[in-house]
């Protein structure tokens, strides 16, 4: 998963828009790093090798009361 150790450190000390990078194997990996406070999300191998599709992320996030964009399409 992300380093949600590094991501709640970095939201501790600073309000700038925070985007986690790197390290999502799960739905629950994307959950945990908005929990600990990134504002928004990266992610690659997973989708390049077919782990989850993007759709799949956001209907996961929103069915957890995360707030998402909608307005893309994939």
């Amino acid at each position: 998963g992300y380093d949600i150790g590094m991501i709640t450190a970095v939201r501790a000390i600073s309000k700038v828009p925070l985007i986690a990078s790197g390290g999502a194997g799960s739905l629950e990996d994307f959950a945990a790093a908005l929990d600990a406070g990134a504002d928004a999300l990266l992610a690659a191998s997973v989708f390049h090798f077919g782990v989850h599709r993007i759709s799949d992320v956001k209907k996961y996030l929103s069915g957890q009361g995360y707030s998402i964009r909608t307005n893309t399409t994939v």
